[in-house]
This record gives structure tokens, C-alpha cells and sequence, in this order.
């Protein structure tokens, strides 16, 4: 089994940045082959991709909206990954959700979410 606790949110005012941090626990020892990701979902939204990042190469993928104002990233001696947000906008306000895909087929452990709100 995989645990995975999201922390970092919290309310800041547009322009502003936040860092959210995603730490793994349970079965760890392979913690840097997952593939990481964050999600979000706002208020009367479906949930929406913000950014994934692999397990043996590291390389990453961001969804349009976030693409040059977030930083995805991971440190495999912690077993931890981070999502640096810089730029921060209204549109950016949702509860924030971490992923892992521990078998390199589906996101099949989820946190519990953590959430950003942006003030304009």
C-alpha cells in the first residue's frame, strides 16, 4: 500500500506563489520509478491535470494553463514531491491532489487534497 499526504496550501492573494508538497509513505523502496502527479479540481468543476512527472527520467508534462508559472518536481531520498506555483491566479483556486502511478499503468493512489484559494 502507498499513502500519500498533500501539504503547502492555503490562501494567498493573486501574483503571489505557494509550494505544495506530496510525501509518500508505505511502500517506498520503489518510491523512484512512480510516475507523480498533480490534479485539481475547483468548485462545480471536474477534476483537471496540472502537471506529472516520471519516475526514472524525471521528465515532466503541464497542462496549458499552469505551463511557465508551475514547477513540478520530486526528491526520490525523501520521498516527496513538490509543485512550485508562481503567478498565482483566481483561476488557480481548487482543492490540490497528488497521484501516483505505482505499477505504470493508472493513478491508483490518491491523496486527500489540499486546498489553494487565490484572492484577486
Amino acid at each position: 500500500q502507498v499513502q500519500l499526504v498533500e501539504s503547502g496550501g492555503g490562501l494567498v492573494q493573486a501574483g503571489e506563489s505557494l509550494t505544495l508538497s506530496c510525501a509518500v509513505s508505505g511502500r517506498t523502496f520503489d518510491f523512484n520509478t512512480y510516475t507523480m502527479a498533480w490534479f485539481r479540481q475547483a468548485p462545480g468543476k471536474d477534476s483537471e491535470f496540472v502537471a506529472s512527472i516520471r519516475g526514472r527520467s524525471s521528465s515532466t508534462t503541464y497542462a496549458d494553463s499552469v505551463k511557465g508559472r508551475f514547477t513540478i518536481s520530486r526528491d526520490n531520498a525523501k520521498n516527496t514531491m513538490y509543485l512550485q506555483m508562481n503567478s498565482l491566479d483566481p483561476e488557480d483556486t481548487a482543492v490540490y491532489y497528488c497521484a501516483a502511478d505505482v505499477n505504470g499503468a493508472i493513478y491508483d493512489y490518491w491523496g486527500q487534497g489540499t486546498q489553494v484559494t487565490v484572492s484577486s
